[in-house]
């Protein structure tokens, strides 16, 4: 491993060799072979789906330790860190472009699609179609069901997503001085209140199954609702295992007060969460 090329350019990092991208393409190869089989009703994908996802596991876990390591050995300088927030940055944007793509799907549907239907020339083909939201198709084709309100459930995870905000924020300014201690208990906050929402989340799948027969297949609502919801759960949960890992490094002694993008860039993330919920909360919970 060499921080520079041929001794003249201190600017430039330059990695050994790694056997990580080469895993990565593996686990990616056995994940998708794995899920084209299992969404088309062939249980033999569970096998190479489950080797790819723990391939994946086992990459991951190897190329940030190894990234991790030299990090603290001072192997980075700024402009590599400067590399890495350009990297964040646009990796969150994609994920911006990604949320968009749902919430246009559910504003096409909500304000375009159910009013064209709904009027005078297509009332021949379903006399019976109501424009109004949510619907249960023309005809009637979807069950019945019932949405799910605002309260109480969806604005307990606002609250706590919320609140999770300014723990981590808190956590922040602690390090930033110095305040080790502080800033471990108010991280070990936030990973809790991310874990405690991704348990109301499972508790309001349940209820909306059990009672209000709100399904996946409930229709273009059922559709983009657990579209953008299962979405949302799924990020909290990465970015709490992200803040999980920086929680267990910080308890290990790592970061400084000026130098610490790793929890940085899990913030940035998890401030992204918070955000796309404030969104999602009023589209989907309240209009």
């Amino acid at each position: 491993m060499a921080n520079t090329h041929g001794g003249a350019a201190p600017d430039y990092f330059v990695p050994a060799p790694a056997q990580w991208p080469m895993v990565g393409m593996i686990a990616m190869a056995f994940v998708g072979i794995g899920a084209g089989l299992v969404v088309n009703w062939n249980t033999m994908g569970y096998i190479p789906l489950a080797i790819g996802l723990a391939t994946l596991v086992y990459m991951m876990v190897g190329w940030f330790s190894m990234v991790a390591s030299e990090s603290e050995h001072g192997a980075y300088n700024r402009k590599v860190d400067a590399s890495f927030r350009w990297g964040m940055g646009w990796f969150i944007f994609s994920e911006v472009m990604f949320f968009a793509s749902f919430f246009g799907a559910l504003f096409y549907a909500r304000v375009i699609t159910a009013p064209m239907l709904g009027d005078f020339d297509h009332k021949l083909l379903w006399p019976d179609f109501s424009p109004s939201w949510p619907h249960n198709g023309p005809a009637g084709i979807v069950d019945g069901f019932t949405k799910i309100g605002p309260f109480w459930l969806p604005t307990i995870n606002t609250a706590l997503l919320l609140t999770s905000g300014v723990t981590l924020t808190i956590s922040h300014h602690a390090l930033r001085a110095n305040h080790r201690s502080s800033a471990i208990f108010w991280l070990a906050t936030t990973v809790l209140l991310g874990v405690t929402f991704l348990g109301v989340q499972m508790y309001e799948y349940g209820h909306a199954y059990s009672e209000l027969n709100l399904k996946l297949s409930s229709g273009i609502f059922g559709s983009t609702f657990f579209m953008l919801t299962g979405f949302h759960g799924f990020h909290v949960f990465v970015g709490a295992i992200m803040l999980s890992v920086v929680l267990f490094r910080l308890m290990k002694g790592h970061f400084k007060p000026d130098h610490h993008f790793a929890f940085e860039g899990a913030a940035w993330y998890w401030h992204f969460v918070d955000v796309v919920w404030i969104g999602l909360y009023i589209v989907v919970y309240w209009l």
